[in-house]
């Protein structure tokens, strides 16, 4: 292993759910105002994720009073204060961006159901 390895896996956190495209999620932000630091969540369907290690993003999609609102986060990031699983979606594609020209129940994903086997 070289040193920028060693360096990025320092910084990778261990505390992250499992967290796939097509899952709604709720991202708590430590947003930072003058002297003083809140926690905003953003809630969203995960549409992308993008790079990989240290590096890796994920971008958030949700409908805000009728706009469609995207935010990308860092995965790794120390302002990401917890995510938090809502809904698990089931969807066939690695990138969901045809959620873009969707909207009201058209943009709505299935559910992942557990069903246990009975014998």
């Amino acid at each position: 292993m070289n040193i920028v390895d060693v360096v990025e896996k320092e910084g990778m956190r261990t505390d992250l759910p499992e967290l796939k495209v097509g899952y709604t999620v709720r991202v708590n932000v430590k947003i930072k105002e003058g002297d003083k630091e809140r926690i905003q969540a953003y809630e969203g369907v995960i549409i992308a994720f993008k790079n990989g290690s240290i590096r890796e993003t994920f971008t958030v999609r949700r409908v805000s009073f009728g706009v469609g609102v995207e935010r990308t986060f860092p995965l790794h990031s120390p302002k990401i204060d917890s995510i938090v699983v809502v809904r698990r979606g089931r969807v066939r594609r690695a990138k969901l961006y045809y959620l873009r020209n969707k909207f009201g129940k058209a943009a709505r994903l299935r559910e992942i159901t557990k069903t246990t086997a009975t014998k």
